[in-house]
């Protein structure tokens, strides 16, 4: 997910699942928002009522985050953004901050910020407009795809890229000063000191598997989602209904079951899917873990605040 610069080879991405609630949030059941955090640089995938609380809650802080996502503007996604800014404000934030969703974003969160008209840090928008679309800020490169919902909605795939293994044959059979072999290993471009350029290619091997976490909700279920999920170390997908005589409602309203979700998962063969985005009838979502386990084994039903901390494979 970061873009290769001065990147630190023992890079991990840790993952929260701050609230797993779809439509509206319950006595221990926040609406639905991932937090992801990077070298110091936090990111959010939408921002419904109570993400703020959430954060406060799992201990982490949100003076850092950076990049705010949105999959689609239903209040359930976006409605807790106004007071996160205010208290971002008040942590004393100043950096600006990146906002990344469908066509119409600057609209709605200028309409949002009627109750917050006041911030210290400048907010710069990043619309996305076309079905598949690559965005590279703040570190993170980020893909976002088109799904289908009753309104524009997109899932997301973070990554984060790993470069090639140091080569110190390659280095010295091209007479590369030893001075600047670390900074290629980190992927930096050096215009060294006798006018020539010396480039990561250079040194560095094929790039290695780096880390992969995708997300989607408020879908129906497509061929785009298992192929940007595919291989991914983290899964995350709406599982709506549980109950097998909600499938006709899941068809009507354009939301998912946790079966498709898992079918979608058996295609793709991600490492773990976390299901989230649980209907308010759902009381009890664990209760379909076995059946949705059927199709998927490494499938999870997670509570608020579920985290892990994914990393590079040292073996590589």
């Amino acid at each position: 997910m970061t873009s290769g610069q001065n990147r630190n080879e023992e890079e991990m991405l840790d993952v929260c699942l701050l609230g797993t609630g779809g439509m509206m949030p319950l006595p221990k059941r926040w609406l639905t928002a991932l937090m992801v955090r990077l070298n110091g640089s936090s990111l959010l995938i939408d921002c419904g009522e109570g993400t703020q609380v959430a954060i406060r809650e799992k201990g982490w802080s949100f003076h850092d985050i950076d990049t705010i996502c949105f999959t689609h503007y239903h209040g359930d996604h976006i409605s807790g953004l106004p007071g996160l800014l205010l208290s971002m404000g008040n942590a004393d934030r100043r950096e600006a901050v990146t906002l990344i969703g469908p066509k119409g974003l600057e609209r709605v969160v200028s309409s949002l910020r009627v109750i917050a008209p006041e911030l210290p840090f400048d907010l710069k928008f990043i619309e996305v407009k076309e079905p598949f679309q690559t965005i590279t800020v703040n570190g993170y490169e980020i893909e976002t795809f088109k799904v289908k919902h009753n309104v524009v909605c997109y899932g997301y795939t973070l990554h984060v890229r790993r470069a090639g293994r140091f080569s110190t044959e390659r280095a010295l059979a091209q007479n590369v000063p030893q001075k600047i072999w670390g900074r290629l290993q980190k992927s930096e471009t050096v215009l060294w000191e006798d006018g020539i350029t010396y480039t990561p290619d250079m040194v560095l091997g094929p790039p290695r598997k780096g880390i992969k976490l995708t997300y989607c909700t408020d879908t129906r279920p497509l061929p785009i989602i298992a192929e940007q999920a595919r291989r991914a170390d983290l899964f995350i997908c709406e599982g709506m209904y549980g109950e097998p005589e909600k499938q006709k409602k899941a068809v009507e309203n354009k939301h998912m079951t946790m079966y498709e979700a898992a079918e979608l998962a058996k295609q793709a063969q991600p490492q773990e899917m976390w299901l989230t985005h649980y209907s308010p009838s759902l009381t009890y979502p664990e209760n379909y873990k076995d059946e949705v386990r059927k199709i998927f084994p490494n499938t999870i039903i997670p509570r608020d605040k579920r985290s892990v901390t994914l990393e590079f494979n040292k073996n590589e």
